[in-house]
């Protein structure tokens, strides 16, 4: 069943709000853009990656180092290049476009101090409640 025209613009707006409040959320429910060039980056990085396990074995068979080194590196770079994203034109995924302005989340304070600082924080809470 279709949605109304009116449901149609509440559902707009509802999408536009939570753009606005959480776009890192936001943009991981909309789905990559860049899907095809995601598919493709691991489709060439997988078939580095068997390119340099067949180098790899084929070097230990025939006990040449070299080749199984070249093997090896072929399969490094394959799968690096296969995880890493895309290096686009625009601000990376999760960082805000230039000019936006950060807005801190309501309900949630700053947290101050390093990650450390803050797990020795809460190692003495937990010591003075004993």
């Amino acid at each position: 069943m279709p949605l109304s025209e009116h449901e149609q613009r509440l559902l707009e707006q509802m999408e536009r709000a939570l753009s606005a409040d959480d776009p890192k959320f936001a943009n991981a429910m909309r789905g990559s853009r860049h899907g095809r060039a995601a598919k493709r980056r691991l489709l060439v990085g997988i078939a580095a990656v068997v390119v340099g396990l067949v180098l790899l074995i084929i070097g230990a068979s025939t006990s040449q180092i070299w080749l199984g080194a070249g093997g090896f590196i072929v399969m490094l770079a394959g799968t690096i290049w296969a995880f890493s994203p895309a290096r686009g034109t625009g601000a990376p995924a999760g960082q805000p476009p230039a000019g936006a302005t950060r807005r801190p989340r309501p309900g949630k304070p700053r947290r101050g101090g390093t990650f450390m600082e803050r797990l020795e924080q809460r190692w003495d809470r937990r010591r003075g409640q004993w």
